[in-house]
């Protein structure tokens, strides 16, 4: 038994109506949690143990990254266009140097937890692994398709498109997001090897995503039709690939 105001609860009354009781949530319908920042921590974490398996096996990036056709190692067709799909996923938890990962988990830590409370972690979640696959999706269909790609940056680059939209959407000031948008994108134009078509692609996702979150009416069809807009930029995707695909093998 726990003591209350007057007498005692048993503990599976007090579960209950802790349950009754309406939880708290932020303007775009998240849950208010003091727990900030634990899906971008994890994140993070899968990023860099991923990062350090691939220095143990060196074909880490070539079994998983994203690349529309290409040869093995023993001369067998390989890529997304002969169904390994999962490459478009797997590729934005890869990075090519030490340096790649840093910047990546450096702009991660700074900008994740920002939104990770501002919208929640569901959201937050979705957002990122849309804005992923948006970006792996992007250099799918606009790459040549010999071309790999491996890295975060197109997640990076949706939650910088989700920033500025969360921001404006509460009023406050998009001037730094803004600098430092430009800032990425002349560095996306004019460092080699960077792909620029993910990281286009990642920010339309994640600014997209951010839209449909920031300016859908509260109320008691917000979070379904918060689902819709993810489901809907899925089914995009899904299309997308599949079109890409059928000119690639046709």
């Amino acid at each position: 038994m726990r003591s209350a105001s007057v007498g005692f609860q048993c503990p599976e009354c007090v579960a209950d109506g802790a349950k009754s009781i309406r939880q708290p949530r932020t303007a775009f319908g998240g849950r208010v949690s003091t727990d900030v920042g634990r899906v971008t921590t994890t994140l993070i974490a899968i990023n860099v143990a991923v990062f350090l398996v691939s220095i143990a096996v060196p074909d880490l990036n070539l079994r998983f990254g994203n690349l529309a056709v290409g040869l093995s190692p023993t001369f067998e067709l390989i890529g997304v266009a002969q169904g390994q799909y999962y490459r478009l996923l797997t590729s934005a938890f890869l990075h090519a140097g030490i340096l790649h990962i840093l910047f990546n988990m450096f702009a991660l830590a700074q900008i994740g937890p920002v939104l990770e409370n501002a919208l929640g972690r569901a959201r937050y979640l979705a957002l990122y692994l849309l804005s992923a696959l948006g970006g792996s999706v992007a250099a799918y269909l606009l790459a040549p398709p010999g071309q790999p790609s491996v890295g975060a940056s197109g997640a990076i680059f949706g939650l910088f498109g989700a920033y500025y939209v969360v921001v404006r959407r509460l009023g406050g000031d998009t001037g730094q997001i803004v600098v430092l948008l430009a800032i990425n994108l002349v560095i996306t134009f004019t460092v080699p090897n960077i792909d620029w078509r993910a990281h286009l692609g990642g920010l339309a996702t994640g600014a997209a995503l951010a839209a449909a979150f920031a300016y859908t009416p509260r109320g008691p069809r917000q979070a379904a039709l918060h689902a819709v807009a993810c489901a809907a930029v899925a089914v995009a995707f899904v299309v997308a690939v599949v079109m890409r695909t059928a000119a690639l093998t046709g």
